[in-house]
């Protein structure tokens, strides 16, 4: 989570503030219009002249809490906002285990943010997607420094040797590329979900098969409660990560993402692709690979929201709507790390 550093100050205020339901209520011609373009759970192109219309019904969604722990929550274009208490863990789990699912985790440990591998997959292995199987592809430019870590029956360790760069928001921005040309080659061959997180955290309660769908995101804890203007999204429309000011649902952090392999090898494609395009033209956005996903997620919206509960950060506080705090950043000094 190395981008929440530039990000923080955003954030005490919309702390403070109350939190409510969603308002507005979408016109039903159009919702049952958006809603057979998103049928079946996937995750297709959306007819733009339907995007332009919800974007004129409703405003910025403010659905951030439940007003009961067993109310789900739901977007104006109808998929869930994952919180404690809105879904049964043991129903789902014996769903996926009647599937025989298998479940990748990417992490990149590129320079020295491997030092970070050793808790991550240790406390992986005590929380994530227990009692499933799991590959967790480690990429990085070390492979010898990986660590063994003991692993439940099941579970493997997948160490992909890619190389580093100078900047580390050039690696930042690999990552697409990486994890698109990978869910080609390998993942779609091995695993049935990709779960795309950042190394410098540690998994700190249950995080499960309740988060599968197939395309989802995680609210940034640094705007969860924020409005859209304060999104720091891409504005300079010479970017292809640009969202003009009155678009846009929710800010959703890089740190965590994901869904089956083919939608998220349709994201990765098209997020590298913008990614080039802006180098080609001597632009690089403002949040590097979090911006372009952002503007994919404008237009292709998930099938599924993670709340603030699957991505924490202990420096922004530990306000009373988070009942559990399921993947925390880790302390670091960011400065002495990126480069080295």
């Amino acid at each position: 989570m190395r981008k929440d550093k530039g990000k923080r100050r955003w954030v005490k205020s919309y702390l403070r503030k109350h939190f409510h339901i969603l308002g507005c209520t979408v016109v039903l011609s159009f919702s049952l219009g958006y809603f057979w373009s998103m049928s079946n759970d996937t995750c297709q192109d959306t007819p733009s002249k339907i995007i332009e219309a919800l974007r004129k019904i409703y405003s910025r969604p403010q659905i951030l809490k439940p007003l009961r722990p067993d109310v789900l929550v739901m977007t104006p274009w109808f998929v869930p906002i994952v919180w404690e208490g809105t879904y049964n863990l043991e129903i789902l789990n014996e769903q996926f285990q009647q599937r025989n699912i298998t479940v990748g985790l990417t992490v990149f440990a590129i320079k020295k943010y491997v030092v970070f591998l050793k808790t991550f997959l240790e406390t992986a292995e005590m929380y994530f997607m227990v009692g499933h199987k799991v590959n967790y592809y480690i990429f990085t430019d070390r492979p010898q420094e990986v660590p063994k870590v003991e692993l439940k029956e099941g579970r493997n360790v997948v160490v992909l040797q890619v190389q580093n760069y100078s900047r580390w928001q050039e690696i930042s921005m690999r990552r697409m590329e990486m994890i698109n040309h990978f869910s080609q080659k390998q993942f779609i061959n091995e695993v049935d979900y990709l779960v795309c997180v950042d190394v410098d955290m540690r998994f700190n309660d249950l995080v499960g098969v309740e988060i599968l769908s197939n395309l989802f995101g995680t609210l940034h804890p640094g705007f969860y409660g924020s409005e859209r203007r304060s999104f720091t999204y891409e504005r300079r429309p010479a970017s292809q990560a640009y969202v003009p000011h009155d678009e846009g649902d929710f800010y959703y952090a890089a740190a965590f993402f994901g869904g089956t392999v083919k939608e998220v090898y349709k994201l990765t494609k098209k997020c590298h692709e913008a990614i080039m395009v802006d180098k080609d033209n001597g632009i690089e956005a403002i949040w590097q690979e979090e911006s372009h996903l952002n503007k994919y997620f404008v237009y292709h919206k998930p099938t599924k929201i993670l709340s603030p509960e699957y991505l924490w950060d202990d420096s922004l506080g530990r306000p009373q709507i988070l009942r559990k705090r399921r993947f925390l950043a880790v302390p670091k000094d960011h400065d002495a790390i990126k480069n080295k």
